[in-house]
């Protein structure tokens, strides 16, 4: 990269802390305030810095633009799809990718299992709101005005035993996804099926979509599912990462606990009540685990 250019972009980061006049610029930059001047005037033409009537400079409304346009043309399936299908190869089984759109949670990306039996899930299908993981997940990071209001306005269907029954067990259980970040469907669409699934972040750090792993209860136990979220969470990791142009992601809050000891302590509707036993035992783990273990 040119000199030239290197400072000119650095520049940009001095004035998103607060707008400077051209002494600071000059000083920052090391540089004559002559160039530092000429650098400014560049960037000023371009609508990228603003001059103020105090002669102070500031990011212009150009560079705002162009920050939102390119967050409106991020295709996250796109960015996503590799890290699904290297999640898939390394289970096993099912991944779905969702997204949160004009009030219901869509499924715009999936990888089949490598098993016979298969989920009968489709792309752009919308999913059962009230108990998908992924649902739980999109629906967790809605401020909390909006997450009561639409949880008071949806059905609750009995789709099994374990299905979300109320509107005040679904916003509990939002609360607690929001706050250990990541969320399970143990049986609560289908009695057979189960699911776990970690949130994808933008670089604001809100929700933009969320992966989950489901396989039926004839090929994996609903332990032996939940022993794969480690993996799960990375890859979504990896994914933000990469939706928000490498920046770091922290969880802050999210993921404190680890996932069997949550897991255990929340009781959440339609999971298993007990921490699973195999956890400590080789003998009782999953080609899946000994796998996530070796790679960790």
């Amino acid at each position: 990269m040119s000199q030239t250019v290197d400072r000119a972009l650095s520049i940009l980061p001095l004035l998103a802390e607060g707008p400077a006049n051209l002494e600071q610029v000059a000083t920052r930059l090391g540089v004559h305030k002559s160039t530092a001047l000429r650098l400014l005037r560049t960037l000023h033409e371009h609508g990228m810095v603003y001059r103020q009537q105090d002669q102070r400079y500031r990011l212009g409304a150009r560079l705002f633009a162009l920050a939102q346009e390119a967050v409106e043309n991020l295709d996250v399936r796109e960015i996503a799809h590799p890290h699904l299908v290297a999640l898939n190869e390394r289970c096993g089984h099912t991944v779905h990718l969702a997204v949160y759109e004009e009030n219901e949670v869509l499924y715009i990306d999936k990888v089949e299992s490598r098993y016979p039996v298969r989920m009968y899930s489709r792309i752009g299908k919308p999913v059962a709101i009230t108990v998908a993981a992924v649902a739980k997940l999109l629906l967790a990071d809605l401020p909390e005005p909006e997450r009561r209001t639409l949880a008071e306005r949806l059905t609750y269907p009995a789709y099994t035993p374990r299905s979300t029954p109320n509107a005040a067990a679904f916003l509990k259980e939002l609360a607690t996804v929001r706050d250990q970040g990541w969320a399970t469907d143990f049986g609560g669409h289908e009695e057979s099926i189960n699911c776990v699934g970690a949130p994808i972040r933008g670089a604001d750090g809100r929700v933009v979509a969320a992966c989950s792993v489901s396989a039926p209860n004839v090929v994996v136990s609903a332990e032996e599912l939940l022993s794969l979220l480690p993996l799960v969470r990375r890859t979504a990791e990896e994914i933000s990462r990469e939706y928000s142009g490498g920046a770091p992601v922290s969880h802050g809050a999210h993921g404190t606990q680890g996932a069997h000891g949550a897991h255990g302590a929340h009781g959440t509707a339609g999971s298993p009540a007990t921490t699973p036993s195999h956890e400590h035992d080789p003998s009782h783990e999953t080609p899946e685990k000994r796998a996530e273990e070796t790679s960790s």
